[in-house]
């Protein structure tokens, strides 16, 4: 339902866009995209930064340390 929302406006906002002044217009449309651009860019970013807080990536020395102390454990 929300799609087809998004749909019926998206097209509503289109018809007004073209009704207006071309340079309006453009602007205006302009400003629309970029500002989405930016926008899935900060999601984006910050979805990076909350995945990097749950799953923290793994160091190779520390990896590399603890399975050499396993090992000599073992033996």
């Amino acid at each position: 339902m929300y799609l087809a929302l998004s749909i019926f406006l998206a097209t509503l906002l289109g018809f007004l866009l073209l009704m207006m002044d071309p340079i309006l217009g453009g602007l205006i449309a302009f400003g629309i995209v970029t500002g989405c651009l930016f926008r899935g860019l900060y999601l984006l970013n910050d979805i990076s930064k909350r995945l990097s807080k749950v799953s923290p990536k793994t160091d190779k020395v520390q990896d590399a340390y603890n399975r050499y102390i396993e090992r000599r454990d073992s033996e």
